[in-house]
C-alpha cells in the first residue's frame, strides 16, 4: 500500500504546481459562491423584517424592492472581487489593473455616457421612491406592471402580456396609478329629458350598494364624488363623477359600478342614449316655384 501510494505520489509530482493552481481557483470561486449565498440570504432575511413592520403596502414595496437592488449589486461586487484574487492567484498583479481601471474606466465614461446616466437616473428612481416592483405606470411612452427594476433598466408588463425593457436615462416623466389612492372616474351620459336630480340620487344608492358588498367594500376608501354635469353632447347630458379606492383597484371597481348602474338606469326608467339624427322634410306647395342652384353655365341665357 505505501508503495502504491509513493508510486501516486511520483506521477503527480510533475503536475503539482497545475493541480495546487487549479486548486486554489476552485477554492477561491467556491468561497464566492458560499459568501454570495450567504450576504444574500442575510440581505433577504434583513429587508422581509423591515417590510413586516412596514406601515402601509406603498412602504412594504418599497423596501422589497430595495432589497432586490442591493442583492444584486452585492452578487457583482462579490463576483468582481473573487474575480481580481483569481487574477492574483495566477501571479497577474492586480495593482497594474486597478490603476489602468482608473485611465480605462475614464476612457469607457466617455463612450458609456448612456450607460451612466442610466445608473443615476435608476439610482433616483429608488431613493425618491418614484417606482417599486408592482406598481402600474406610465414611463417613456410605455404602460404596465413593474415587473423588475435595478439601476439600468426597468421592465414592464402590459396588460397584453407584452414586455417592455426601458433604460432609465430614458424616464423623465413618471406616472404612477397605483400611490396612497386612486380613482375611479366614470362619465355618464343620460337623455336630456332626464331628471338629473333623480339621476344623482340613483348613481349615489348604487355606489352605496356597491361599497356595502363584501367584495367590493374593502376596495374603497370614500363614497361617491360627483362633480356634476361636465357637458352637453350631441345627444346626452354628460354627468362626471369618481370614487376613491385603493390603489391598482380603480379599474375593477369602475368596471363593477357601471354594471350595477346600468342595471338600476334600466330599473328606474332612466334612459342611456345612444347616437341618432333628426331628419326634418318640408313640402313645397303646389304652384310654388323652387329655385335651385346649378352654378355658373356657359352660353346664352334663355328668357
Amino acid at each position: 500500500m505505501r508503495e502504491q501510494l509513493l508510486e501516486l505520489k511520483a506521477w503527480i509530482a510533475p503536475y503539482a504546481p497545475g493541480l495546487g493552481m487549479l486548486a486554489s481557483l476552485a477554492g477561491v470561486l467556491l468561497a464566492a459562491f458560499v459568501l454570495r449565498y450567504l450576504v444574500n440570504r442575510l440581505l433577504r432575511r434583513f429587508f422581509a423584517g423591515v417590510s413586516n413592520r412596514a406601515a402601509s403596502t406603498e412602504e412594504r414595496r418599497r423596501v422589497e424592492t430595495v432589497g432586490r437592488v442591493m442583492r444584486h449589486t452585492s452578487t457583482v461586487l462579490i463576483m468582481v472581487v473573487a474575480v481580481l484574487v483569481m487574477l492574483n492567484q495566477l501571479g497577474l498583479s492586480i495593482a497594474p489593473i486597478l490603476g489602468a481601471a482608473g485611465v480605462v474606466g475614464i476612457a469607457v465614461g466617455f463612450g458609456a455616457q448612456s450607460l451612466v446616466k442610466d445608473m443615476f437616473a435608476g439610482f433616483f428612481l429608488l431613493i425618491e421612491n418614484q417606482i417599486r416592483v408592482g406598481d402600474v405606470v406610465e414611463i417613456a411612452g410605455k404602460s404596465g406592471v413593474v415587473e423588475q427594476l435595478s439601476l439600468r433598466r426597468t421592465r414592464l408588463r402590459s396588460y397584453d402580456g407584452s414586455v417592455h425593457y426601458i433604460s432609465n436615462g430614458l424616464i423623465t416623466t413618471v406616472t404612477n396609478m397605483s400611490t396612497e389612492f386612486a380613482f375611479a372616474a366614470v362619465d355618464i351620459g343620460v337623455a336630456y329629458r332626464e331628471d338629473i336630480e333623480r339621476v344623482f340620487a340613483v348613481m349615489r344608492e348604487t355606489a352605496e350598494a356597491l361599497r356595502r358588498s363584501p367584495e367590493f367594500g374593502p376596495k374603497i376608501i370614500d363614497g361617491l364624488d360627483i362633480a356634476g354635469v361636465e357637458q352637453w353632447a350631441e345627444s346626452a347630458v354628460m354627468i362626471r363623477a369618481r370614487i376613491r379606492t385603493q390603489p391598482l383597484e380603480q379599474w375593477s371597481v369602475r368596471r363593477e359600478y357601471l354594471k350595477r348602474l346600468k342595471a338600476a338606469f334600466d330599473r328606474a326608467g332612466i334612459s342611456i342614449p345612444f347616437p341618432h339624427r333628426t331628419l326634418m322634410l318640408e313640402t313645397i306647395a303646389p304652384g310654388a316655384r323652387a329655385s335651385i342652384d346649378v352654378g355658373p353655365r356657359s352660353g346664352r341665357a334663355t328668357p
